[in-house]
């Protein structure tokens, strides 16, 4: 008993210093052995080319530091750059490359790649003889394309990238050149902000109703909209390998440039003004183009307004065209889609949206292909008498496929009708391939059968498959079934022909490789054969106990948990403190809500971002547990969100103390963003824990009156949901100790650091147990190493002073 009393009391009076000493704090380093797994080398990426020949391994750069988080950034229009390279300002890199060959297992290295590497965008070329890439210098990124046949990397231009907007490059049919975004070669100086502001901001609504949700890192001012126009212009050109440039049109605003299938013209996506403060760059005004490859305007196919009032809702769209793009079996022919209810949800319609194409010269009128009772959802195109359209219904949860004939498309065909919460009975995904212009499209077989993949959901655990489908009628076959003890999930077909797949495989005491499975294996051969080695990342913690709980809610709805237990726990050592970890999920049918999730057979990845990270503290973790808000047929999930949420957690709990190893009377629960939202209304609402961890959270959702998550009514339809809901709303009611985290620098929708400082004022307010922490430059998820470091020590701490330290 006194041990017991002595380390809580020291454990406190040192968390006490450190609340006393705010203006002191330092980064702080937490234990071995959560350190351990932040400082754990990342598992290299892997791309593999479009013939099943060669894989690209790219080794990947371990946490950035807080310095280098801290570099110049600017918000505009709903997204962050870095001002001097032009490019993202919170990018990861690959910092090494080698390719290794699927046939016969050579590997070679890669020659003349920049002494400090810093790898972005890899892209494979049509022909599958390069890869494009860039790298990111202290002021600027340079475009490099590696040839695999002598396995050496070269820059190709020295004009400087532009990719604010995202890949900042697309390869051209010939694989000779690609279509570059560059910044305008007299670009001149940036624009320098003044402190003296020539007028008020000002916004006006004149009678139209605009809701919208809480965007961050918009536009505020003059200021800020002629820093967007010298950021994000950039000058389209042609950049061949030869080192050859060609212009195409003029500098400006270019969010996308693709080239067509056949190379010779580019679509063009290009914003101007009027700009705005209410929404994200993506619903600027929009011309939409088409340029041929020499660089003449072709035809203007749009010129969209600016969109500040989208209807409301998760199935509006905004009114008039959207969504242009090119058809992967078609040389050059632009498709887009037409918004037939204006965009509006609550429209009573017969026909929601109709998909149109047209082909090049852009002369005849655009061919109707598709008209859907439905969203869009999109396609997947195979050949002229061959596509798979989709349509969906967020609302029902329907989703509908349909098999089409681009040529005579008057009489689609129904192939799947299922509702997207239905995991066991998803059909999977269609297998693609690279057609003669370099195109992924669908991979046919001369009998008109395509190969469907999936995670394979099942009462079992996820399975994952390979399927063949006949499209003539419409029967599937499985060829192929992940099977226990193994989890090993489909990554490419190679050869249809030959039935050879790329797949990982791993267990939970092995960390996934790949592999080449041979689906129709002579008899007494091996049908796999092992492509990688990756080393198990923290060996140390290869024997974690590791079990898929399933159990039931109050109310009959099935329910799983993953529960992990400390290397060498017996079951005698008696019950442990525990940490509960979740993010709830809305459905609108029980059984769905039910059906299991995830894999016993997966490796035991115990990640620093989560739970599973406390077992190597002692903590059994009940980690991911199912938190299903149902709400079926005109019922909402969130009418009964509070009850929902505290028999979840509770039947969580029970499980676990039904297995003897769950100490009921020291349970700790935490989550990230909506799951911090989860963790302070279970504090509020229920008795179950001695504390609680959330992590960029929101808490008032009257900042979010239009809706949150998946909550599509509003504030004024529906108050009495917002306010039990938001957690700030009913502070006088929290007992139980709360450590909140949040990022400085958040850019999430609904989650502005706003919120946790204003819930933390009130519960300080109130009396409560609790503790802020801002992490100084950090997003909404956490990257820099120190930041990593003194979260898991906050955590570490809080859950050993509230949670381990409550027993007797």
């Amino acid at each position: 008993m006194k041990r017991r009393i002595l380390y809580f009391t020291t454990a406190w009076l040192s968390l006490l210093a450190t609340t006393q000493a705010q203006d002191a704090m330092t980064y702080q380093t937490p234990p071995p052995e959560l350190a351990a797994l932040v400082n754990a080398p990342p598992t290299p990426s892997v791309s593999v080319d479009g013939q099943g020949q060669w894989m690209l391994l790219m080794e990947r750069s371990a946490q950035p530091t807080i310095a280098e988080l801290s570099q110049p950034e600017l918000r505009l229009g709903g997204m962050r750059i870095n001002p001097a390279t032009n490019g993202p300002s919170r990018a990861s890199y690959a910092v090494g490359l080698s390719l290794k060959n699927l046939k016969t297992g050579e590997e070679k290295s890669i020659q003349g790649l920049p002494a400090k590497p810093q790898l972005s965008y890899m892209r494979w070329s049509p022909d599958d003889q390069k890869v494009a890439f860039t790298h990111t210098t202290d002021d600027h990124l340079e475009l490099y394309v590696l040839d695999v046949a002598t396995a050496t990397a070269r820059k190709v231009t020295n004009t400087a990238l532009n990719a604010t907007f995202g890949t900042p490059f697309e390869w051209v049919s010939d694989s000779q050149s690609l279509v570059a975004r560059l910044i305008p070669a007299n670009r001149g100086a940036a624009p320098q902000p003044s402190r003296t502001p020539i007028g008020p901001t000002v916004q006006q609504n004149l009678g139209k109703a605009g809701m919208a949700p809480t965007y961050q890192d918009l536009l505020k001012n003059p200021t800020d909209e002629t820093a967007f126009d010298y950021y994000f212009t950039s000058q389209i050109t042609q950049v061949g390998l030869d080192g050859r440039t060609q212009a195409i049109g003029q500098p400006g605003i270019v969010r996308t440039a693709s080239p067509s299938p056949d190379g010779k013209y580019v679509l063009v996506e290009m914003l101007h003004r009027p700009f705005s403060y209410l929404v994200p760059a993506y619903y600027f005004p929009t011309k939409t183009d088409v340029y041929a490859m020499g660089g003449t305007l072709v035809k203007t196919f749009q010129d969209k307004p600016l969109v500040e009032n989208v209807p409301w809702g998760r199935d509006a769209v905004p009114a008039g065209n959207r969504g242009y793009d090119w058809r992967a079996d078609a040389p050059a022919t632009l498709y887009w889609v037409e918004a037939k209810d204006g965009g509006d949800a609550k429209k009573k319609v017969a026909i929601r949206d109709v998909v149109y194409a047209q082909a090049a010269p852009f002369s005849e009128e655009p061919k109707q292909l598709f008209a859907t009772e439905l969203r869009f959802g999109g396609v997947y195109w195979g050949n002229d008498q061959t596509a798979l359209f989709s349509e969906r219904w967020w609302a029902s949860r329907r989703v509908v496929t349909k098999l089409v004939n681009p040529a005579n498309p008057a009489s689609p065909t129904v192939l799947f009708d299922r509702s997207s919460e239905d995991g066991y009975n998803n059909p999977g995904s269609p297998e693609l391939t690279k057609n003669a212009y370099g195109q992924y499209v669908l991979d046919l077989t001369a009998k008109r059968e395509i190969f469907l993949t999936g995670e394979g959901a099942s009462p079992e655990g996820d399975r994952p498959f390979v399927d063949l489908l006949d499209l003539n009628t419409k029967t599937t076959k499985r060829l192929w079934r992940s099977e226990a003890p193994y989890y090993e999930q489909p990554v490419a077909i190679l050869d249809k022909e030959k039935m050879l797949i790329l797949t990982t495989r791993e267990t939970p005491e092995e960390n996934p490789n790949y592999f080449i499975r041979n689906l129709k294996p002579k008899k007494k051969e091996n049908p796999l054969k092992q492509v990688t080695t990756f080393a198990h990342p923290y060996p140390q913690l290869k024997d974690v106990q590791k079990q898929v709980l399933r159990y039931q809610r109050n109310d009959g709805v099935e329910l799983t948990a993953t529960l992990y237990l400390p290397v060498g726990y017996k079951k005698e050592d008696g019950p442990l403190p525990t940490f509960l970890w979740a993010y709830p999920r809305e459905f609108k049918d029980k059984d769905a809500a039910g059906q299991v999730a995830g894999s016993p057979y997966r490796f035991n990845r115990i990640s620093y971002w989560g739970a599973a990270a406390f077992v190597t503290r002692g903590y059994a973790i009940l980690d991911n547990a199912a938190i299903p808000i149902v709400g079926e047929g005109t019922n909402e999930p969130n009418d009964t969100y509070v009850e929902q949420l505290v028999a979840s957690a509770k039947a969580a709990i029970d499980e676990g103390v039904r297995l003897g190893v769950v100490d009921s009377t020291r349970v700790g629960v935490g989550g990230h963003s909506y799951g911090a939202f989860m963790t302070a209304n279970l504090l509020t609402h229920s008795t179950l824990f001695k504390a609680g961890i959330a992590r960029s959270g929101a808490y008032n959702r009257t900042l979010t009156p239009f809706g949150f998550q998946n909550e599509q009514r509003t504030y004024w339809q529906a108050a009495p949901v917002y306010n039990t809901m938001s957690p700030f709303m009913n502070a006088d009611k929290m007992k139980t100790p709360l450590l909140l985290i949040h990022g400085e620098a958040d850019n999430n929708t609904g989650t502005f650091p706003i919120q946790s400082e204003r819930y933390y004022s009130a519960l300080k307010g109130m009396g409560a147990t609790t503790r802020l922490v801002l992490l100084p430059y950090e997003s909404h998820g956490y990257t820099s190493q120190e930041s990593l470091l003194h979260m898991l020590w906050e955590m570490d701490n809080w859950l050993s002073t509230y949670v381990k330290g409550q027993k007797q």
